[in-house]
């Protein structure tokens, strides 16, 4: 599966999250780190739904960008 993922600066580290997935987050102190970082949260994530036989949400975030004149 794909998920949607949103990357955020947070003072001198970057932040994570997945939207489809609440409370799965990870921050690291470079992009790569904290997409490395939120890949392991979201596998552990899903082993902990998996886990507690609840179902895994299938990804339903749309990603895009629109460019403006600034």
């Amino acid at each position: 599966m794909r998920y949607a993922i949103i990357l955020e600066p947070c003072g001198r580290n970057w932040s994570a999250h997945v939207p489809d997935l609440p409370g799965c987050v990870a921050t690291g102190a470079s992009i790569d780190e904290t997409k490395t970082r939120l890949r392991q949260a979201i596998e552990m994530h899903l082993a902990g739904l998996r886990e507690d036989l609840v179902p895994i949400p299938r990804p339903s975030i749309a990603v895009d960008s629109i460019e403006v004149a600034a």
